[in-house]
């Protein structure tokens, strides 16, 4: 089994998407990428539109080479988009989807938005999106709903994914955040040896207390119980996520990194520094709406 982690939080952008590939399948999970629309009251900085953009670039190739297709939920980060903001993955962009199998979470407790955008999706394909919570096929299962984030805090419900060849499982297991001891414990009853989630936002835990104590409890519950451990998203969005990442590695045997680590690189949380980036490299007015239109681009910020 190869795993290649295209996007995240520690590669300068809002993603989780990923390619599995074993002996029969290359499955993509999570085909999307988006930023922030305001931090720290700031538009993204092209710093970050430029990271966006690779990310982009990658997800698009991967689509051309994909057999499986798996979409955790519908928000703008983990699926194509009609254009919402230009720093999205535009299902226009697409190649073509033919013989490729789409496995995507139901309609089953999902907000009025990630409802209109599973509609979207559909329309644009041309047919109905299968409900695959509960699903078998060959070396692929999906979960039954479980929460994103917090249990009944209106985030609504994902579906996590397992893949197995061999003596390896992966699981990803999409913005559960470690939030919630019971999927913490579905994700163990998989006996992954790698798990690639998000882990818990940090930079929101005036409004999300899980975000503290519980959520170190699951994440060394399930760093005890798996050979690696890949937390990444909502965590890196503050360098306060990325020392708890830290100080979580430091006390156990296994693995755990982030994205970037995974696959060997520097991180960049360009999220989280967004106003150093504003203050150290400023953007003349009217650049957002110029490259909305096509008319700027972001080089010279790199």
């Amino acid at each position: 089994m190869q795993i290649e982690i295209l996007g995240c939080e520690s590669f300068g952008a809002r993603s989780l998407a990923c390619v599995v590939k074993t002996d029969e399948r290359t499955i993509l999970i999570d085909p999307g990428v988006a930023l922030a629309r305001l931090r720290s009251g700031l538009l993204p900085h092209p710093r970050e539109v430029a990271a966006a953009f690779r990310i982009r670039e990658k997800v698009l190739s991967a689509v051309g080479q994909a057999t499986d297709i798996v979409i955790s939920h519908f928000h703008g980060d983990h699926m194509p988009m009609r254009a919402e903001d230009p720093y999205q993955l535009p299902m226009e962009a697409l190649p073509s989807l033919d013989g490729i199998n789409f496995w995507c979470k139901g309609p089953e407790k999902i907000s009025g938005l990630s409802s209109k955008r599973r509609h979207e999706l559909s329309d644009f394909l041309g047919f109905s999106l299968p409900a695959s919570e509960g699903r078998k096929s060959g070396s692929m299962e999906f979960s039954s709903p479980v929460p994103h984030g917090a249990r009944d805090k209106g985030f609504g419900t994902v579906m996590m994914t397992r893949i197995c060849e061999g003596d390896e499982v992966f699981v990803h297991s999409s913005d559960i955040q470690l939030l919630d001891r019971e999927v913490v414990l579905k994700v163990l009853a998989w006996e992954p040896t790698i798990v690639f989630a998000s882990g818990p936002p940090l930079y929101l835990s005036h409004r999300v207390p899980e975000a503290g104590k519980e959520a170190s409890e699951n994440a060394l519950l399930l760093a005890r119980h798996v050979d690696t451990l890949i937390l990444d998203h909502h965590l890196l969005r503050s360098f306060e996520g990325y020392s708890w990442l830290k100080e979580l590695a430091g006390k156990v045997e296994s693995r755990v990194l982030c994205a970037a680590e995974f696959m060997g690189r520097t991180p960049e949380l360009l999220e989280a520094q967004r106003k150093n980036l504003y203050e150290k490299t400023p953007v003349t007015s009217g650049w957002h709406e110029a490259y909305a239109k096509g008319k700027a681009g972001f080089e010279e910020f790199l």
